[in-house]
């Protein structure tokens, strides 16, 4: 990993220091972490890596692998899968505990299951949407591994699709609740907003014949600005969990508790941290989407030098009242093999503060570089005697 230390930008972000520690921030909940995403910044984390019981916040990754399979044109919206007589069996009635009120034999739409998972968190509409997806439970399940494993989620694993009690089988941790939450908002920002924000959805009727209509859970819908996701937990194994989002003014916070004893100090403590995240610390600009940070040389490419540019506005988050006192470095293997397609992740800009982990974003290539010819090579081979 070669690393360049960028001079110039540290001395343009540099400020007389102001001491300004961490914000301070106690929690009840036993488990508890929150990252900015425009910055990479961890803001606070209190057990992040214990192992623990996801709950309904499993059915992310079902949401997640859907969403993905959508994307890429394998699965459509308005396909529909009928509801087995044996999952009905199974998961409907008090002992199933959330559901979307399926009938057996019913035809439905991706569509509306998703809306079934993230509004009403049914987990008769997980089984069936894995069931329709991969055949079996279990063969997506499988899925949900893979994912895992490409998101990087190294201490989680998942028994079945809704999250239901396994003895252990099915576990997980704050962070990488957080990694699962942040791929589905800038993978398949789309298909997020679609779903995630709905307040509340309609299906099944009642023995009447009436509607059943049900109100999305997440505790910061309608009480913290630009509350948009994601999903929240329980069992008694679990106690009471959440994992959430909200963005303000560009900047998007993610954050998880959990182990919470109660519904209604879930909603306090969700509240109280969201809030806690967008008062006590601030976002100071560094980059606009498409600006460029520096070049960087490529190897046995039609070029010798490649743009390195910002993907989407990038920030440095800090404590409130603190100045803009940092290091700023460039990182990427390198030099950059040949080809590099326009977009490619290719290098890191890892911004370091008194106050702060260091914070770490990406920069991408501005154009493409084709790999060079035959005299290409030759003649970049000359060059690199002399220089």
């Amino acid at each position: 990993m070669k690393t360049l230390l960028t001079s110039v930008l540290a001395l343009a972000l540099a400020a007389t220091p102001v001491a300004a520690a961490a914000p301070p921030y106690n929690t009840e909940a036993p488990i508890a972490y929150m990252q900015d995403l425009s910055s990479g910044a961890v803001l606070y984390s209190k057990n992040a890596d214990h192992r623990m019981p996801p709950a309904s916040m499993a059915k992310m990754m079902t949401t997640h692998i859907a969403f993905r399979l959508i994307q890429r044109g394998e699965l459509k919206l308005d396909q529909k899968f009928v509801v087995r007589p044996e999952t009905w069996k199974q998961w409907h009635g008090p002992q199933a505990g959330s559901t979307m009120f399926l009938s057996p034999g019913e035809e439905v739409s991706v569509e509306n299951l998703l809306h079934g998972i993230v509004t009403l968190s049914g987990n008769d509409a997980c089984v069936v949407l894995a069931e329709g997806i991969a055949g079996t439970e279990q063969a997506f399940v499988a899925l949900m591994n893979e994912e895992a494993k490409r998101l990087g989620m190294s201490n989680s694993h998942f028994g079945n699709s809704n999250g239901w009690p396994d003895e252990g089988i099915t576990y997980t941790t704050a962070k990488d609740l957080t990694r699962l939450a942040r791929a589905t908002v800038e993978e398949t920002p789309d298909l997020y907003k679609q779903f995630y924000g709905t307040r509340e959805f309609t299906w099944g009727k009642t023995m009447g014949g009436a509607a059943i209509t049900q109100g999305n859970r997440n505790p910061l819908l309608g009480r913290v600005e630009g509350a948009d996701g994601l999903k929240t937990g329980h069992t008694e194994e679990a106690g009471y969990g959440f994992t959430g989002s909200a963005e303000q003014n560009g900047r998007r916070l993610i954050m998880v508790v959990a182990g919470l004893d109660s519904f209604s100090g879930r909603i306090a403590e969700s509240v109280r941290f969201m809030d806690w995240g967008f008062r006590a610390w601030k976002a100071q600009p560094l980059f606009k989407k498409g600006q460029e940070v520096e070049k960087a040389p490529v190897q046995l490419g039609s070029e010798s030098e490649v743009g390195l540019v910002a993907p989407k506005n990038l920030a440095v988050t800090l404590p409130r009242g603190a100045s803009a006192n940092m290091t700023v470095k460039l990182v990427y293997d390198g030099p950059i093999k040949a080809p590099i397609k326009k977009g490619d992740k290719i290098a890191q800009l890892v911004v370091s503060t008194p106050d702060t982990a260091p914070q770490v974003m990406p920069l991408v290539a501005a154009n493409d570089v084709e790999e060079a010819g035959i005299f290409g090579r030759l003649w970049n081979g000359f060059m690199s005697l002399f220089g």
